[in-house]
């Protein structure tokens, strides 16, 4: 493989805006895509896979690279060396990349590899927190996290079922394979952008992971009910209760971002969802006016996003034990006040993409033993492991309100 000096410097910009200032690898990856219109989708996918991979291993490759934060230009382009050196790609003799010690990377990766939070490259805290909630199970989690995530798509079935969306990608030459008991998902063959074909401009389907697509199914909803959306950000789930409920009923989608409210209210436009009523909630009155109201709470719960590492590999390095505390904080207020929405006889899911118990099985038993609890009980929950489903990790649980 020959590095280009126009992308390879590209990746270094991108590191520099991610490790040092602090921005989302996403946004960066976005912007560093349109800074040069010649690019074709090789040298684009270069430049992507290659700052996503730097992100997700900077702990292992800044301890072989013997750099510390924060990281000035020339500390940059010692640990691109380790990243080439370890990928066996022959670096070029440019003034930015010194001589590079090849045998000593490949002796030092060698020697790292044995101790866990260098080898899955993660922060002491989140090793030592990992290994006492999820045991001999963190292991090998971590290291699926550690993974590159398929890209899977839900066809949107208001539109289009499964097997015909198989057909039109195959005819704008992108090759899909189905997933065993996920009946809407497609699985691409290899990577590439869904986002610029004719499929996907008429609403056809939605890029949404395997596990994440298991949660509208989870609720239970039926044609005609009132669903309430309580966190539902953008609407990736909103849009796939919408295309369950088969336009019959209404969704109300709530969030305390108008932001994300208006890009759902795009995406329902594209994928012809007509049932869903976006509200910000901007008080506990919001909340108030819907006691007692609602056949179906989904409350997909702000969290850690820690089963969802493989594609924001970043949020490794932004998360803080602080932050964890705060969270399991706001997520037993939401259940605690959101849960109050629902009607005598209906139902409710808790979900969220973390893989931690204290998020997840321990909030639900923690809102069960409490007054706010008193009317629900559990009817099944499920656990989504990264290195059992090959998928997020995620986690649901359906209560239900006695009537």
């Amino acid at each position: 493989m020959r590095l280009h000096r126009n992308l390879v410097f590209a990746v270094i910009d991108g590191l520099d805006k991610i490790f040092n200032e602090g921005e989302y690898a996403d946004k960066v990856v976005q912007k560093l895509l349109k800074r040069d219109k010649r690019w074709g989708s090789r040298d684009r996918s270069f430049v992507a896979e290659t700052v996503y991979e730097i992100v997700r291993w900077k702990r292992l490759y800044t301890e072989i690279a013997e750099v510390k934060e924060p990281f000035s230009r020339e500390n940059l382009w010692r640990v691109f060396a380790v990243w080439a050196t370890l990928r066996g790609i022959s670096l070029p003799d440019w003034k930015q990349i010194a001589p590079t010690p090849t045998r000593r990377i490949k002796g030092r990766f060698d020697e790292l590899s044995n101790i866990r939070k260098f080898k899955e490259s993660i922060p002491d805290w989140l090793d030592e927190l990992g290994q006492k909630e999820l045991g001999k199970h963190w292991e090998k989690e971590i290291h699926a996290l550690n993974q590159q995530a398929p890209v899977i798509l839900r066809s949107n079935t208001l539109k289009i079922l499964r097997d015909k969306l198989r057909g039109a990608l195959e005819d704008e030459n992108i090759d899909t394979e189905f997933i065993k008991g996920y009946p809407n998902a497609l699985q691409l063959v290899e990577r590439t952008n869904v986002f610029s074909t004719e499929a996907f401009k008429k609403g056809l389907f939605e890029v949404q992971d395997a596990s994440s697509q298991l949660v509208a199914d989870f609720l239970d909803v039926k044609l005609g009910q009132r669903v309430v959306d309580a966190c539902a950000g953008a609407g990736g789930k909103t849009l796939h209760l919408a295309a369950l409920m088969q336009n019959k009923g209404q969704i109300i989608a709530m969030d305390i971002y108008a932001n994300k409210l208006k890009e759902l209210k795009r995406r329902a436009r594209r994928a012809g969802a007509h049932n869903i009523e976006p509200r910000v909630i901007e008080s506990t009155k919001d909340i108030k006016k819907l006691h007692d109201k609602a056949d179906r709470v989904l409350i997909d719960a702000p969290c850690s996003g820690l089963g969802v590492l493989r594609r924001n590999p970043d949020a490794k390095w932004k998360l803080q034990p602080e932050f964890l505390e705060k969270i399991r904080q706001t997520q037993s207020d939401i259940l605690e006040s959101y849960s109050k929405m629902v009607k005598p006889g209906g139902k409710l899911v808790y979900a969220t993409c973390s893989i931690l118990p204290s998020e997840n099985q321990d909030q639900v038993n923690n809102f069960l033993s409490k007054e706010a609890g008193a009317d629900f009980k559990l009817v099944k929950d499920k656990k989504i492991l990264s290195h059992q489903s090959g998928f997020d990790g995620f986690y649901m649980a359906l209560l239900e309100k006695q009537s």
